[in-house]
């Protein structure tokens, strides 16, 4: 293993200083203006030619060196989460009902340490983009840049991008090709009944009962129809309806979350789901609206790419630090919807398993600053080796 790159050594108090005055000032998505206006003037200053305004508040900044045709994009997402911080960091959010509880404040801090490296370093030969991306927490904020040409105005050989994981050791680096990410939908239900009298319950036809018998009926699904080698999750998040104890209301609204890591089990759930739903509201004399939404697709990485991104950081820190085939995750990310478009790999960085420590979208959670420079080492090295110039 070498030493640490000297470039990152000048701005290590800096990026530190940086990710702590994001996290102070959390951004929901599309609302991330003070982040990218920071960003955007960093990358200006070092050199780089910043297109903003990409899915309203997106950032994209380029750098070309010599002659290469070979193309590269990193990305890092910038937004917070509606979420109220319960700790007592220095740098807590000082927004009331907003924090970053996913490590996008990390992200971004890293992704702009490597861009002080890689620009003053000018060891590589070709197009270097990275894509400071808004609104991937539930507001697709990917889907949104590939629907604005980002892709046809910075074309990528190859897009990769990293996540923070507690319960990781601390600076490993994990793998794996193929499915890695579940997809994420979700299933809007209205159950529309015949309201009346609590204590006739025989003159109504009761949308909370078919509800309860929905809820119980889903369960089966993944148990019995879906392979047992197969992940899938059915979640009923919400369920709103009535007002009264005595009063059987006219309708009732239920909001479903779904998970798979098989297309196939995805396209099947959907028809099964929606099955379940009208039977039960059938039996019941109810009937049901559904609308379903295929949020975030299935994360699949690329095998090429995987391999030569472990690659890169098994050259630098050896087997110890580099995990490979990981445990796919069930949680989503939008970063999906780039590697549908581009090659590539999406991994992830250990953000500590100590006891205290806490998962992602947790109010007392916080991003580990000793993988800062980790994280920015590993994209300057990934970029360099891509963009080799005698590649």
């Amino acid at each position: 293993m070498s030493s640490p790159i000297p470039e990152l050594l000048e701005v290590q108090d800096e990026i530190q200083q940086i990710r702590h005055l994001i996290h102070s000032r959390p951004e929901l998505g599309y609302e991330e203006y003070l982040t990218s206006d920071l960003v955007a003037e960093r990358l200006t200053s070092w050199g780089y030619e910043v297109t903003r305004g990409i899915a309203k508040t997106g950032v994209v900044a380029v750098l070309t060196r010599g002659s290469g045709t070979r193309k590269i994009g990193l990305r890092a997402d910038m937004d917070a989460l509606p979420i109220h911080e319960d700790t007592h960091l220095p740098y807590r959010s000082q927004v009331d009902g907003k924090m970053h509880a996913c490590g996008h404040d990390g992200h971004t801090a890293m992704l702009l340490g490597a861009a002080y490296a890689l620009a003053k370093r000018s060891l590589f030969d070709g197009t270097l983009t990275l894509i400071f991306q808004p609104a991937e927490e539930g507001l697709a904020g990917a889907r949104q840049m590939i629907r604005e040409g980002i892709l046809e105005q910075f074309p990528c050989d190859a897009l990769f991008a990293l996540h923070n994981m507690p319960g990781y050791k601390t600076g490993t680096f994990g793998f794996r090709p193929g499915a890695f990410m579940a997809s994420a939908d979700q299933v809007d239900v209205t159950i529309r009944g015949k309201g009346g009298h609590g204590a006739m319950p025989h003159l109504a036809a009761d949308p909370i009962v078919v509800c309860a018998s929905i809820i119980m009926a889903l369960q089966t699904l993944v148990s019995r129809t879906v392979s047992p080698q197969e992940m899938s999750v059915i979640t009923v998040g919400a369920i709103h309806a009535g007002r009264a104890s005595n009063v059987i209301p006219d309708s009732a609204h239920m909001l479903i979350s779904v998970r798979a890591l098989n297309q196939q089990v995805r396209d099947q759930l959907e028809i099964d789901i929606t099955r379940v739903i009208e039977s039960q509201a059938t039996s019941y004399g109810a009937t049901a609206e559904i609308k379903y939404s295929a949020d975030y697709p299935l994360l699949v990485n690329d095998p090429a790419a995987t391999a030569f991104a472990a690659s890169v950081a098994r050259d630098w820190l050896g087997d110890a630090e580099v995990l490979e085939n990981i445990t796919p995750f069930n949680g989503s990310e939008d970063f999906a919807y780039f590697l549908q478009e581009r090659p590539g790999c999406y991994l992830i960085l250990g953000n500590g398993d100590g006891e205290g420590g806490c998962m992602i979208h947790d109010p007392r959670y916080d991003f580990n600053d000793e993988i800062l420079m980790r994280g920015a080492e590993y994209w300057v090295r990934l970029a360099e080796c891509f963009l080799k110039k005698d590649a």
